[in-house]
């Protein structure tokens, strides 16, 4: 095989190079990582092969996979191939940091303190007969049930996938890891990219009354085999061995398209281990994990990554191991219960930057929402399109460090970068990472590098969460419709609308920066509002034209799904000053939501009295 050839190539002038490569991994393919179009559709990465290796980069990620699509593996061959894939992807994207992580049979020697996870395939054969004590359950099954497949995900497998995330919520029976919620939801994506493909396949069982009981993604694209992707059924539409009726189908599809056996993919846990070797499942190739960085500098982590993870790591681990990753838990107090008509919404306001989690709150909330609305899309691409045109300066516009004086700078860098030099090494005090003000001064727009240098100050305080990013995941996770009200054309004109005096001030008062974010943090956990705005009107973002115009168009786009019912807006906290008394005026009640003993005191205290419990 080529070295270092492009399965999917930038220039168009390779198509051919590039179909002939894709055939070649479909026809040696020895695990479903191997397929190009199931792991181009998940993970949005930037897919290639290295001699006998497969490769997956994007942003400051590389994902390798270890199993040579000829031959045996080779330490050293392997350890070749990852050094030029590291390089290419690093002459790809610009970053000097990569965040590396593969899979094989074995691995070498000085990645074996990096590996994060251990386990094996499990095959079966398309020749596999019903074991005999399923038989009868399957037989009955099908009798109830009417299995087909499809390649579009519809409000019923929306629906579904809802349902059965919902009840790794409540931890009925297992725990779902965070980024395999993401390989969930990033299901009907998948499928509708990998269309054309048409390999990318829902096997379908509906009951009576065309309602979906159980469901499986599979793949069809490797030659010899079809893959297993992931699954759910539905407690609220059961059918008993739904499950089981979609294996028996699975397995004569299987070999009706020439497959030699299916594979099933990780053990994970006894339970799922369980339920494949009672239908004979075989143990396959070894499998082990290791994740690690190179020339490491970063500590952030894109969705393309997690997508591309939940294909690589075991689908569940311990609730106990999740719950170490998790930041701490806080109660979300800076929402609204919205009605009108006997119809219940609620409307949030976000922070971008915070110090705690609000996941167990919004999964409570969620599971009584059906649309989850945004101020715009939060998706890679939206984000990177916003990202490129904050380091694109605006024609004619003299850049932010000429309007600084040397005193004002070297204060900033203060601020923003923390102590620094020798003692500040000796002591623990001196940040790994650091923001070079300057370049960011020089190179970027207003707005762009005020969020910039904000962004690294809270980050050098523990701040490494976004209220309105965290909701968006679960959203999706959780199969909810998920809504963006501005398109990028509207988010980049109130973002370049910014005046770059108030960016200067802002700059200029960095010494009262730790502040103004303990005040905001105060603020906001408690819910009030007022007291946030009170705290944060200094912000160069907080101006009549990003503020006031956009309010109107939220209350817009915000209002039918409000009359709907069922569904949950977050908007930045500034925004509900506004939107609180236009929505009274569109007939709308609205009662302050408190989730906690303290909250309800401090407002039976301050005689707040439209306000319920939550």
């Amino acid at each position: 095989m080529p070295e270092n050839t492009r399965i999917f190539p930038d220039a168009a002038s390779d198509t051919m190079d590039s179909q002939e490569l894709s055939r070649q991994l479909i026809e040696y393919a020895k695990v479903p990582e191997h397929s190009p179009e199931l792991m181009h559709a998940m993970s949005q990465g930037r897919a290639f092969c290295i001699d006998e290796y497969f490769f997956l980069h994007d942003d400051d990620w590389l994902m390798a996979i270890a199993y040579p699509l000829r031959g045996s593996y080779s330490h050293e061959d392997f350890e070749q191939a990852l050094k030029n894939a590291c390089r290419e992807a690093a002459e790809h994207s610009g970053q000097q940091t990569l965040r590396c992580f593969a899979i094989g049979p074995e691995l070498p020697e000085r990645l074996q303190d990096f590996i994060i996870d251990r386990d094996r395939y499990y095959v079966l054969s398309a020749n596999a007969q019903i074991p005999a004590r399923l038989r009868s359950p399957v037989r009955k099954a099908e009798q109830r049930l009417r299995i087909e497949e499809s390649t579009v995900f519809t409000p019923a497998h929306r629906r579904l996938w809802a349902e059965f995330l919902g009840r790794a919520d409540r931890d009925e029976s297992f725990f779902l890891a965070p980024h395999v919620r993401e390989l969930y939801a990033r299901t009907p994506e998948a499928l509708a990219e990998a269309a054309d493909g048409g390999s990318l396949r829902l096997l379908n069982a509906w009951d009576g009354e065309n309602r979906l009981a159980a469901c499986l993604l599979l793949d069809y694209a490797p030659k010899n085999f079809v893959s297993y992707i992931l699954g759910a059924h539905s407690r609220t539409h059961y059918v008993s061995h739904a499950s089981d009726a979609l294996f028996a189908s699975m397995i004569t599809r299987a070999k009706a398209a020439g497959k030699r056996f299916i594979h099933l993919g990780l053990g994970v846990n006894e339970g799922i281990l369980r339920f494949k070797k009672k239908w004979g499942a075989a143990s396959s190739l070894p499998y082990v994990m290791a994740e690690w960085q190179e020339d490491t500098q970063a500590d952030t982590q894109s969705l393309a990554h997690d997508f591309a993870l939940a294909l690589l790591r075991s689908s569940t681990m311990t609730k106990r191991q999740i719950l170490a990753m998790r930041p701490q838990q806080r109660p979300f107090a800076m929402f609204y219960e919205v009605k009108k008509n006997g119809k219940t919404s609620w409307l949030c306001g976000t922070a971008h930057f915070f110090l705690y989690s609000f996941e167990n709150s919004f999964r409570k909330l969620f599971r009584s929402v059906d649309h989850v609305i945004f101020e715009g899309p939060l998706d890679d691409g939206f984000m990177a399109e916003v990202d490129k045109n904050g380091r694109s300066p605006e024609p004619g516009q003299p850049p932010l460090i000429e309007l600084l004086t040397e005193t004002e700078l070297r204060r900033l860098e203060r601020v923003v970068r923390g102590p620094e030099g020798t003692w500040a090494r000796l002591l623990g005090l001196e940040s790994a990472r650091k923001a070079d003000v300057r370049e960011i001064l020089s190179t970027m727009r207003p707005w762009c590098a005020f969020f910039s240098l904000w962004t690294a100050f809270l980050e050098r305080q523990e701040w490494k969460s976004s209220v309105d990013m965290e909701a968006w995941r679960i959203a999706r996770g959780m199969g909810k419709n998920v809504v963006g009200m501005e398109n990028l054309e509207e988010q980049l004109a109130s973002l370049n609308s910014v005046p770059v005096e108030r960016v200067l001030t802002y700059f200029r008062n960095c010494h009262e920066w730790k502040t103004y974010s303990r005040r905001n943090l105060k603020a906001y956990l408690a819910g009030d509002l007022e007291g946030m705005m009170g705290s944060s009107a200094e912000f160069p973002t907080r101006t009549g034209t990003v503020i006031s115009l956009r309010d109107q168009r939220f209350r817009e786009r915000m209002r039918p799904y409000l009359e709907e019912g069922r569904t949950a807006v977050f908007v930045g906290a500034a925004h509900l000053m506004n939107l609180r008394w236009m929505l009274a005026e569109d007939g709308f009640t609205l009662r302050r939501c408190l989730p906690t003993v303290s909250h309800r005191l401090k407002a039976f205290l301050r005689n707040e009295k439209e306000v319920c419990r939550w």
